[in-house]
């Protein structure tokens, strides 16, 4: 790997994310590399200045926080196929993140990119518009949205929690009609965040699929369901006259959508591109530690693996 320019985004209103960025940034200009540094967080997205402000193809993206400061890398440089090398600095989970241990020696971290020493994961990610007009010829009314684990639609409102009606068509088809919380179009990423938590199903991330999991559904036969990967996905909205349901991408507000409006979400055509730094990942491991899965808890022995050991 080059590294000729290198974007550098850090936690906002985190300090030790800001001073490890803040060493990474002199480290990589001592190496005649050009870097865009800034901080991410809710009210802070430098990703539309880095873009517009490179001089050249930009090589790498170091994204210093936790999982949230990830996914908002991810809905910008995932189309602009920039590589993700992604460290839990500041984060809770770092589900998504590469363990701050295996980056504190930081010049050895550059010399494994330069000479090609790591590994690279791509995570499917999902695309969304807002769509209106005649079913057959839709028109797209809205900017593209992207999202690494979800995107939800629901209602949001300041002084009540309205009840949505919402209809699911797949490829053309009305699967089911929804009336609940919401409902949320999940990527095998998202389907150990939001959609766990909805009882959805957990997908590996190295497969290709999307989830559709129901948000505290009205009835008790309205199930999750996955779909392939190529699969066209509408959300229409129904009885919704006081706009108050909403596009959410990884729990970011994306739009609202108007009456008579409707959702498509497909399979965006480029994945997020995250670099790994240890010499073997476990998609199980991590559900056990991170998310204390019920496999952390051995209580009896097993000879047969046992004795292969």
């Amino acid at each position: 790997m080059e590294l000729k320019q290198v974007i550098i985004a850090h936690k906002a209103n985190h300090q030790l994310s800001k001073s490890w960025a803040e060493k990474c940034a002199k480290q990589l200009e001592a190496m005649n590399c050009k870097v865009l540094m800034g901080p991410s967080g809710f009210k802070d997205n430098p990703y539309p200045v880095f873009l517009a402000s490179a001089s050249e193809k930009i090589d790498l993206a170091v994204v210093l926080g936790g999982d949230g400061t990830v996914l908002a890398a991810s809905r910008y440089l995932a189309a602009e196929k920039i590589p993700m090398l992604a460290v839990n600095v500041g984060g809770h989970l770092g589900f998504l993140t590469e363990p701050f241990e295996m980056f504190q020696d930081t010049e050895k971290v550059w010399e494994r990119l330069k000479s090609d020493r790591y590994a690279v994961q791509e995570r499917m990610m999902l695309e969304a518009r807002i769509y209106e007009g005649d079913r057959m010829n839709p028109e797209a009314v809205s900017d593209r949205f992207y999202a690494l684990n979800e995107m939800c639609v629901k209602p949001a409102s300041i002084d009540r929690m309205p009840t949505s009606i919402l209809e699911l068509e797949v490829d053309g088809e009305v699967v089911d009609q929804y009336q609940g919380d919401g409902l949320l179009v999940a990527t095998p990423t998202g389907s150990t965040c939001y959609t766990a938590s909805a009882n959805g199903p957990i997908v590996h991330p190295g497969m290709n699929a999307i989830v559709i999991t129901p948000i505290c559904p009205l009835s008790l036969s309205s199930r999750p369901i996955v779909i392939p990967p190529g699969s066209s996905v509408n959300v229409w909205p129904l009885e919704d006259k006081d706009l108050y349901t909403k596009l959410w991408a990884d729990g970011s507000l994306s739009t609202s959508i108007w009456p008579g409006q409707w959702v498509g979400i497909t399979m965006a055509q480029n994945p997020a591109r995250f670099i790994l730094l240890r010499e073997s990942y476990s998609f199980y491991e991590t559900l056990r530690d991170k998310l204390q899965w019920a496999g952390a808890r051995f209580h009896y022995s097993n000879n047969h693996r046992n004795s292969q050991n």
